[in-house]
Parts: structure tokens; sequence; C-alpha cells
């Protein structure tokens, strides 16, 4: 099992990011590859909720194990080269929010993977997605006037 953390302070309240986090419509423009979600069962902010991720013809079955509005959002993902689980922390800071995201892997290939992705911060890392998320994030609230 490989195990990666990373954080971000986001210029925006937890609600604003808890909601762009949670919007399955809007993932795609954060992570790379990512062509859709469907066959959504249940709303996504309860646990047991399942939806099918699509990167072109893969996919990846996701389930969320884990909802504390606007605190905490966990799931756990899977297909051949990434399966495991992704948690989301929220935290308010004196200027917005303190987002810390931990992937955990599971299994040979999974964990290859995730190592390439967990180096560095280009288009398409876990961290480079994660910046691009809290640029909009941050664009989300400013257009909201939060």
């Amino acid at each position: 099992m490989a195990r990666y953390t990373f954080e971000i302070d986001i210029a925006a309240p937890p609600e604003v990011v808890f909601d762009l986090w949670t919007n399955l419509d809007r993932m795609q423009e954060w992570i790379q590859g990512m062509t859709g979600v469907e066959e959504r069962t249940g709303s996504v902010d309860a646990v047991g909720s399942r939806y099918l991720v699509r990167f072109g013809p893969v996919r990846s079955w996701t389930e969320v194990i884990e909802v504390d509005r606007p605190k905490v959002f966990a799931t756990k993902f899977g297909n051949w080269y990434l399966r495991g689980r992704n948690r989301a922390t929220l935290e308010p800071t004196g200027t917005g929010t303190k987002l810390t995201q931990v992937f955990q892997t599971e299994g040979i290939v999974p964990a290859i993977t995730s190592w390439i992705w967990s180096r560095g911060s280009y288009r398409g890392s876990f961290r480079g997605e994660l910046e691009d998320f809290g640029r909009l994030a941050e664009a989300e609230a400013r257009s909201a006037g939060r």
C-alpha cells in the first residue's frame, strides 16, 4: 500500500470548497484525463452512494465512505491501474480553507501508478490537480462575492 498526503491553502470558505469538491459534473475541470461521471446512485453527500468515473475507455467505480459537510469527504475507488481510498479534510483558516488530501492505494500496479503521479506538480499529477482545484475554488468564491 502506498500513501500520499498533499495540502493546499485556498482563499475560499470551506462551504465553497466542499461544494466544488463534491460537484461530480465539474470534476473534469481539474482531474486530467477524466471524461465523465455516469451511473450515479444516491446523493454524492451520502455514505454508500456510488458513481462510475470514466477516463476514456477506462472506468473506475467510486463509493462515498465518509461525509461530514463541509469538513470531510472520503471515497474508495478502483480499477486495475489505480485503486484505493481518497480522503479530503477541510479546515477553516483566517483567509479561507486548508484542504488536506490523502491517497492510499492498494495493489502493486496502483502503487507504481500512484508513485508516478505523486511526484512533482505537473498537470495531471496529484499535486497539479490539487493546485488546479484550488484556483477554481478561489475563482468560485470571488464570483460568489465570498
